[in-house]
């Protein structure tokens, strides 16, 4: 059995079965036969409807399904909250672009061996799908990887992150609620030695994963070949702080994406390299934001920071501020934990380029920032690791914001906003070792069909 836990206090929320082997096994031979027996597929019309239902029947449990997502993943309940919101909308969108999965007209007749044909192509669905998915938003992320296939008539199944598996539970039963027929949507609560065959198995078509790059890059590795695959991975997100920037505005926007949900968001900011000339002044600034937040229960409705997923979170981001400072960094706020499950929000002043808080993603409510007299040296450090994701840049002047989205490494450059904006119609993922692949949710309704050509012959054309 399972114990499923809250992360502030260790308190069981539920007891649940873990799947085995044979239960894997059961789930992808019941997703095979149902994608090799094109009668049981499901037409546009019905997915598009069942999707509609799918939205009312959330509408209607948004304090039930805001409850089981704070409890389960530490999220400030406010948070939380916004999550299902998202969620409901991420579903919506999904309804909105089945039809949009199209083909077009390849024209024929341009050279004399192609007379006499018209031709197009269709989009039709890839085959079975298997996603694992992450704990820290485990509702909308568990949208983004089942939903996009069932929109794309693919059968999926989904593998929750452990720490948080009550809302895929809850969402699976929702859809099964408004009419997806059985077998659609399975998901599976397993270690990682039973979901082995969700990666390697060659009856999976399409993988889709949202972690670590170590694992993310490791399960790559060992697809079967033929499978088209996902991989959302981390980043530690730069930002560029001109001169010239409003600081009024920016410090509260650097506040929100370096703390929300204690740092544990794949693009929250992290490296913050601000110009010499207002270097303290935005230093000062964002530690005393940081410092009022409110940190505790996240089932309390006033707090703002929550705890991190497992007690074993604490300890590393403990142990690297502590190598941090050690080393030379300076802590302007925070910089201690509060218990076993909650980190103070934290801001360091220089530390070293070879510190861990430097170079690897934290994922805690810790950033670092960085004063720099050149612009192009700031960029060229914010370049320097291998992970690279979501970027942003403050100022007033368009061209210095323009010099900057064409020089930093980063699939998407926020300008006077922080890194960690996004909307899920929006493409959305890492490059090199961030990841591969944009997600959002019609990119992924794409990539998980496959087009088809038909060339036709007549006498009459």
């Amino acid at each position: 059995m399972l114990k499923v836990v809250s992360p502030f206090d260790q308190s069981l929320i539920k007891e649940i079965p873990l799947a085995g082997k044979a239960e894997v096994e059961h789930a992808l031979a019941t997703a095979h036969r149902l994608f090799q027996n094109q009668s049981k597929w499901i037409p546009a019309h019905e997915r598009i409807a069942i999707l509609e239902r799918t939205v009312e029947i959330m509408k209607m449990r948004i304090e039930e399904l805001t409850i089981i997502a704070a409890k389960e993943g530490g999220k400030p309940f406010n948070d939380s909250k916004v999550e299902v919101l998202r969620a409901i909308n991420g579903v919506k969108i999904a309804a909105e672009h089945i039809g949009q999965l199209k083909g077009k007209q390849i024209p024929m007749g341009l050279t004399k061996a192609s007379e006499g044909r018209i031709a197009f192509t269709s989009r039709e669905p890839i085959g079975v799908v298997s996603s694992i998915s992450a704990f820290n938003h485990p509702l909308n992320l568990i949208i983004h990887q089942s939903v996009t296939a069932i929109a794309a008539g693919c059968p999926v199944i989904i593998k929750p992150a452990l720490a948080t598996p009550l809302s895929c539970l809850a969402f699976v039963e929702i859809l099964s609620e408004a009419g997806l027929p059985k077998g659609w949507c399975q998901s599976i609560v397993c270690e990682n030695e039973a979901a082995e065959k969700l990666v390697t198995d060659s009856r999976v078509n399409y993988f889709s994963f949202i972690g670590s790059a170590k694992v993310g890059w490791f399960l790559r590795s060992k697809l079967s070949p033929g499978t088209r695959c996902a991989l959302e991975h981390g980043g530690a997100a730069p930002v560029i702080v001109e001169e010239d920037a409003n600081i009024s505005e920016m410090l509260p926007a650097l506040a929100k994406g370096g703390f929300y949900h204690a740092g544990q968001v794949c693009v929250s900011v992290q490296r913050v390299f601000v110009h010499k000339s207002i270097f303290n002044k935005v230093a000062e600034g964002l530690s005393e934001l940081a410092s009022q937040l409110i940190v505790g229960d996240q089932m309390d409705p006033a707090t703002e920071v929550g705890p991190l997923i497992l007690p074993r979170e604490v300890d590393r981001v403990e142990q690297w501020v502590n190598e941090a400072v050690a080393a030379g960094a300076m802590i302007l706020c925070g910089g201690k934990r509060i218990s076993e499950t909650c980190y103070q929000p934290t801001v360091l002043v220089n530390p070293p380029m070879d510190v861990k808080v430097s170079t690897s993603e934290i994922f805690g409510p810790v950033v670092c920032m960085y004063s720099y007299t050149e612009r192009d040296k700031a960029i060229e450090i914010a370049n320097s690791l291998d992970a690279h994701f979501q970027a942003a840049v403050f100022t007033e002047n368009l061209d210095i914001a323009l010099d900057c989205i064409k020089k930093l490494n980063a699939t998407a450059v926020m300008v006077n906003d922080h890194t960690a904006f996004r909307v899920d119609w929006m493409p959305f993922g890492g490059r090199d070792a961030s990841g591969i692949g944009m997600v959002g949710i019609q990119y992924s309704m794409q990539e998980m069909t496959r087009e088809k050509l038909m060339v036709i012959k007549s006498k009459v054309l």
